[in-house]
């Protein structure tokens, strides 16, 4: 199953329309699934309190905006679908007449009925964040949202620290996460985008079967702004996508299939079958120092198979070294 890779834009756009209509641009350049905005209304969503609370001030687009950078981003690119992470509850009904495609729940609101029975009532998708969340939450939380729709629920783990060092991934979670609630399972990498692990740790997460990978991605992060630790740039974004696509290759299906030709080939080559020890006449009674197990020429009886074999006798001459097949015994 193709593997579906969400460009997270977070606030990587500096609450600049241009960076942000770049960042589409990019994300869908790079073959993402989908293309991940973050919409909230500050005014529901943070103290005036907080030390953040001004820099989020400038960074916030207004309704109008978002309106203008989905529909840029639908007119122009329509295969690439559009995820919201939502942060409080007044902006959803919004959100959701712009006729996206799907919805992120922060970890932050999976305690807050407003957030998780507005998202459940769209039907869309929900892609649950669960960092820092303890399984009590988590289960709550899905609990609620069930209640609500029939909406398709995917976890989404990730160490929640940018950037995230590989040693706090913690990744063998998955599989707690997995068997605790039997729900489809996404992974959310926030490991350093200057070091190898933002690639080979998502990889690593597909082994794991997650059907999800979410990744952030920047206009330059060389420039360190907003959300830079752990996104990606334009061009690394490409080779991120395309590293997925050669792992869901590689990844093929679980099921039993017909060999291949190639492995066919293989098992001629490499398989070995009941031989015989020495040149052995018509007539002689098949004994186990009569016989070895060697790679010939041809594909005989499985070594498996010894104890069938013993004590046949030959209805023709066989040579050394050649293969004993069910046309040589009687």
């Amino acid at each position: 199953m193709k593997t579906f890779v969400i460009a997270e834009m977070a606030c990587s756009h500096e609450g600049d329309l241009q960076l942000a209509h770049n960042i589409i641009d990019a994300s869908a350049n790079a073959r993402a699934d989908a293309i991940q905005l973050q919409i909230w209304a500050l005014e529901y969503m943070m103290s005036p309190q907080r030390k953040e609370y001004e820099l989020l001030q400038r960074l916030e687009f207004s309704q109008q905006e978002w309106a203008q950078l989905v529909n840029y981003s639908r007119d122009k690119y329509p295969n690439l679908k559009i995820y919201v992470c939502v942060y409080e509850h007044a902006s959803i009904e919004f959100i959701d007449s712009l006729g996206v495609d799907g919805y992120k729940l922060n970890s932050s609101d999976l305690s807050n009925p407003l957030v998780l029975d507005k998202t459940a009532k769209t039907g869309k998708p929900v892609n649950l964040s669960v960092g820092a969340s303890t399984l009590k939450e988590i289960s709550l939380a899905i609990e609620r949202i069930q209640r609500e729709s029939d909406s398709d629920i995917t976890l989404m783990y990730g160490y929640q620290s940018f950037p995230t060092l590989p040693e706090n991934v913690h990744m063998s979670y998955i599989e707690t996460l997995r068997k605790e609630f039997s729900l489809p399972i996404g992974y959310q990498d926030h490991c350093d985008a200057d070091n190898d692990s933002a690639f080979w740790l998502p990889a690593a997460s597909m082994g794991m079967d997650v059907t999800i990978l979410e990744k952030h991605i920047t206009h330059d992060r060389s420039l360190k702004g907003i959300d830079h630790e752990s996104a990606l740039n334009p061009v690394e974004f490409i080779n991120f996508v395309k590293m997925v696509r050669v792992v869901d290759e590689a990844k093929g299906i679980s099921t039993s299939r017909p060999f291949t030709e190639d492995e066919i080939k293989y098992r001629e080559f490499q398989k070995k079958s009941i031989v015989a020890a020495r040149d052995l006449n018509k007539g002689t009674i098949l004994t186990s120092d009569a016989l070895n197990f060697m790679r010939a020429e041809v594909l005989g009886f499985s070594p498996a198979q010894i104890d069938s074999i013993i004590g046949k006798e030959l209805v023709k001459d066989i040579e050394a070294f050649q293969s004993i097949s069910k046309d040589d015994i009687f």
